[in-house]
């Protein structure tokens, strides 16, 4: 039986616990020691655009623009504006910790003293969903909001003299110079206190339609319109898979496949370097779930994989498969698909693995820096690449809850 986190009936400690674990997958598959980034996050990107591995809870994607939308109410100007942001981010964190569910709190440990503020772990989120809508950065936000300042009072002259007038001044000319979406549903009359991470219905639909109208053909979208969270391991595990779109299919079926053929290269670097470290144990724990991996794919599945429509799918715009990641991958999938049990015995296999992670980390490569070997914790990239899953199903929670309320 395959093993399952559950998650909607739970109580806060339940939550949490269900969340910490999540979160050391999530760590596990985060580690890239052997360039692999640039597909996974192709595949992440496509299936679940907007989302990121350090996200935690699905309220924040309002918090924030709750947070900057008041600081503009108030016209903070551009020399206090980050400085007020930044405080008022802080204050969410003693808030947050005085609720029942602590589950992703950002801060939880730190306090006030955090050094990422989730601002900067949901922005480029929000701009995906369209939520926000200044296409700055953050930083280029917070130092030219002076300038929006002076542009919405232009607008709103021209529109008391159009009403003189008699004239109509759309609606739209004012929302389309409006850094948050202008259906943003309002805060809560005290926030940032008393405040918690559960959705009220009116914001939990609010979000579903800003992923439905910004990325309509994501699994993301169809998720999130059609399916109830489901507790698996990875997307393509989910019960609603057969109704999953061909194309979703296509994409998860390569995804897979990708995932499956590259965890035995992360975990024949890793019994390299046990070996090197001389540390037998290690040694014995790689090498049984390497057998464990051998064991667990479909030789005729990879042998019938194309490789070709992998590249097509994965080199789209904003992602850069590089020559040499794609040679690193088909040169192990070419051993991998003649003979899987040799692999350990196999010393082009070997020196293949060792040439890559060598040539991306120089002279803080494991193998030929000492110091770099004895820091090495004994795992490295050895969790199975599921393209931010345990994320999006935090994330897909939180909004059924919302929807259900």
């Amino acid at each position: 039986m395959p093993s399952q986190l559950a998650w909607i009936d739970h109580d806060s400690t339940a939550r949490e616990r269900t969340l910490r674990i999540l979160s050391r997958f999530q760590e596990k598959e985060s580690r890239d020691e052997l360039g692999l980034g640039s597909i996974r996050d192709s595949f992440a990107d496509q299936l679940f655009p907007g989302t990121s591995t350090i996200q935690t809870r699905l309220r924040y994607m309002l918090f924030v623009p709750w947070i900057y939308r008041t600081l503009e109410d108030e016209r903070v100007p551009a020399e206090n504006f980050a400085a007020q942001a930044d405080f008022r981010e802080r204050e969410l964190v003693e808030a947050l910790m005085e609720s029942d569910d602590l589950a992703g709190v950002f801060g939880k440990t730190a306090g006030k003293s955090l050094k990422r503020l989730p601002s900067s772990v949901y922005w480029a989120g929000l701009g995906k969903w369209k939520i926000r809508r200044t296409q700055f950065s953050q930083d280029v936000y917070h130092r030219r909001i002076d300038e929006d300042y002076r542009h919405w009072g232009t607008l709103e002259s021209l529109e008391q003299d159009a009403r003189v007038r008699g004239d109509d001044f759309g609606q739209e000319q004012r929302d389309i110079t409006k850094n948050w979406h202008p259906q943003l549903p309002k805060p809560p009359v005290k926030f940032p206190a008393k405040i918690g991470f559960n959705l009220t219905r009116e914001e939990a639909e609010f979000i579903q339609e800003c992923i439905q109208a910004a990325c309509p053909g994501s699994l993301l979208s169809f998720l999130v319109l059609h399916c109830k969270p489901a507790d698996t391991l990875a997307p393509w595990e989910h019960p609603d898979y057969a109704s999953f779109s061909t194309q979703h299919q296509e994409l998860l079926t390569h995804a897979r496949l990708f995932s499956e053929v590259m965890h035995g290269a992360s975990l024949l670097y890793n019994i390299q370097l046990a070996k090197l470290k001389n540390h037998e144990a290690l040694v014995d724990e790689h090498q049984t779930s390497f057998n464990n991996w051998i064991e667990s794919f479909s030789l005729d599945e990879l042998r019938k994989w194309s490789i070709e429509r992998l590249w097509e799918l994965t080199s789209n715009d904003g992602h850069n498969v590089t020559g040499e990641t794609k040679f690193f991958i088909e040169a192990w999938i070419k051993h991998t698909r003649k003979s899987p049990e040799d692999l350990l015995a196999n010393t082009d296999a070997l020196n293949l693995i060792k040439r890559r992670e060598m040539k991306l980390k120089g002279v803080r490569s494991r193998f030929r820096n000492q110091q770099a070997l004895e820091q090495w914790g004994g795992y490295s990239g050895v969790g199975t690449l599921v393209y931010r899953w345990p994320t999006v199903q935090v994330l897909l929670n939180d909004l059924y809850n919302g929807l259900s309320q």
